[in-house]
């Protein structure tokens, strides 16, 4: 029986109210684009269309059906070997009048060394491409590992995610921009507030940090550790984050000492043994209800999708989860639209761009999922065949409820207490 609901709110607002257990109820996920090589950034536009890279070179554009990918730009000297490549991206904040895009990529310098360098694309929606480069930072050491490297722009500021590239001195070392989060201004200059004069670091002691997002007023960062204490990092001004001579938490006598000396931030949650995490987003919607006001992670080793819930001033970590159905092998990041969905990219192909390309793009979605908007208040789905979700905008005393088939038939009604 197909159920239609009305409420009624009554009562006095409380104001502390426990909350309540949610039932997590599967997700439903497809297939929205297949046979690609390792979509290493995945951004929903303001366009409508999913923007991503592909670890070989491209950079593409999507529409949400899935039906079209179109190539933006492709350069050809980007260097695939191991972990190196086309990498992280994001789009100016205000696209429509200043369409321009940043992005990520690794060359080789010489036969020997590899660098990665930050590029800004102009994008033309009547040409549907990318054309005009120009580079915004060309100093950042890479390697066949740890290069990280997302990007974020937060207040006007590009924050770049810089991987150690497995030199074990350059974190702890602020003459070197690797193994920090480096924040420069949108035309490449070092803006004047950074906590050391002339200088792009914003944190220092990464390792190889490959999440980032700007929620809630903060910043949060995913982090490869070694074999153990992967990291979901808050981002604070001039602190230090610890690696190589703190891994994970300040839990053993020689890193409590680095740490008070250092000014040391332990990570919001540590995860041993590794699991890889990789991109994050943020999710606070009324489609999955239960994942709300949480980081969802993308993890290449454990293979998972994850719920990381945060408590109500957003700087902790109250409840960890996998988001169940979500099996596609290595996932590598994960994007938000506006309403609800999200889409994960997955990272099973061959890095060295050799053998088949065998990467998706996947939407998850509740397919029951439905508003019905009174005053605020959302119900959904509605009608509903098993489970009714109430969403309030602030906490009451009472529920009057009454329910009712969809040919007017009524079948209960009372109070709920809540």
């Amino acid at each position: 029986m197909r159920i239609v609901a009305l409420l009624y709110i009554i009562g006095t607002l409380l104001t502390n109210v426990a909350k309540a257990q949610v039932l997590k109820l599967p997700v439903s996920t497809r297939v929205l684009k297949d046979s690609l090589f390792i979509p290493w950034e995945i951004l929903y536009g303001p366009d409508n269309h999913i923007w991503l890279t592909q670890k070989n070179g491209y950079i593409c554009r999507m529409d949400t059906a899935g039906k079209h990918v179109d190539t933006l730009y492709h350069e050809p000297k980007t260097v695939t070997i191991k972990e190196s490549g086309m990498l992280g991206m994001v789009l100016h904040p205000d696209f429509a009048a200043t369409p321009y895009v940043y992005v990520a990529w690794e060359y080789l310098d010489s036969p020997l060394f590899i660098h990665e360098r930050i590029w800004r694309y102009t994008y033309s929606a009547a040409a549907n491409s990318l054309s005009d480069p120009v580079i915004i930072l060309d100093s950042i050491h890479g390697y066949i590992f740890h290069n990280g490297c997302r990007l974020a722009i937060v207040e006007g500021k590009l924050f770049i995610s810089a991987g150690d590239a497995e030199d074990f001195v350059s974190p702890q070392c602020t003459d070197s921009i690797n193994g920090k989060i480096l924040r420069i201004n949108l035309d490449g200059s070092i803006p004047a507030d950074n906590p050391i004069p002339g200088n792009p670091a914003w944190t220092w002691g990464h390792r190889n940090p490959q999440g980032l997002v700007y929620a809630n007023g903060m910043l949060y960062s995913s982090e490869h550790g070694p074999t153990s204490d992967d990291e979901l990092n808050l981002i604070m001004k001039g602190r230090n984050y610890g690696w190589p001579n703190v891994i994970g938490y300040c839990d053993n006598p020689s890193e409590d000492s680095f740490c008070r000396d250092s000014n040391v931030v332990e990570p919001l949650r540590a995860f041993t043994p590794s699991i890889a995490p990789s991109g994050i987003d943020y999710y606070h919607h009324p489609m999955f209800p239960w994942l709300q006001n949480s980081i969802i992670m993308a993890t290449l080793k454990d293979k998972h999708l994850y719920q990381l819930e945060l408590n109500d001033t957003h700087d902790a970590i109250i409840n960890v989860s996998v988001i169940e159905g979500v099996d596609y092998g290595r996932l590598r990041d994960v994007c938000i639209s506006p309403d609800g969905k999200i889409f994960v990219s997955t990272s099973n192909s061959n890095p060295a761009d050799t053998g088949g390309r065998i990467d998706k793009i996947i939407e998850v979605y509740n397919p029951g999922y439905d508003v019905s908007r009174s005053n605020d208040i959302l119900l959904y789905p509605n009608p509903a065949e098993r489970y009714l979700y109430i969403s309030l905008p602030r906490p009451y005393s009472q529920l009057h409820f009454s329910l009712g088939t969809t040919d007017g038939k009524k079948i209960s009604e009372g109070i709920i207490y809540t």
